[in-house]
């Protein structure tokens, strides 16, 4: 057994705690956003899979902010965590410009600067991902369908460069997404 392969089947493990986390609203999410990232940032950049390394700088820092978030910040329910709402119009549309430009600013970067044989998919999963991750941190129950995007062309992108754990992974999410959006949508009519 290789230590790439050891550290996919942890990284497999810890995807699969943060998607139950995830999938029950639990601030615990943030933990598991902190110790999966060092794990993939090994796995990613030793495939050529550049924007997915960089973007797992961004979701160590981004973790702390969604932990700060749903256990500090305003719009609390009565127990005392974050609420989950719907993503306001224009905040939607907000978000959809940031990914569009984000997808375009990657490809350039990962066509200029890298040797990747996957600009356009890899900026992509990498772009809607920052987005993403944003409105998780936010506690935005359409948040489950920018994942139920990623989470597709991931297993595919996983699939082709021979990550076969994380392939089987972004499958399993895949479903999850779906299954998340509509108890988060339970979730969030039951609150208070």
């Amino acid at each position: 057994m290789t230590f790439d392969l050891v550290l996919e089947i942890l990284g497999f493990t810890i995807g699969l705690l943060y998607l139950w986390w995830e999938y029950h609203a639990d601030a615990k999410v943030w933990i598991a956003s902190v110790v999966m990232p060092a794990i993939s940032m090994w796995i990613y950049y030793s495939k050529g899979l550049y924007a997915d390394f960089g973007i797992n700088i961004y979701y160590l820092l981004i973790a702390v902010y969604g932990f700060v978030s749903w256990t500090r910040g305003s719009s609390k329910s009565k127990n005392g965590s974050l609420r989950i709402t719907h993503i306001g119009w224009l905040t939607g549309v907000a978000a959809v410009c940031a990914t569009l430009l984000l997808w375009w600013f990657i490809w350039w970067i990962l066509v200029t600067f890298t040797d990747s044989t996957v600009p356009v998919a890899d900026a992509f999963t990498t772009s809607l991902s920052i987005v993403g991750l944003w409105m998780l941190a936010r506690k935005y129950v359409e948040q489950w369908l920018a994942w139920f995007v990623v989470d597709i062309v991931c297993c595919a992108l996983y699939y082709y460069k021979g990550i076969n754990f994380y392939c089987i992974l972004y499958g399993i999410y895949t479903i999850v997404a779906l299954l998340g959006f509509r108890k988060w949508l339970r979730m969030m009519k039951s609150q208070d």
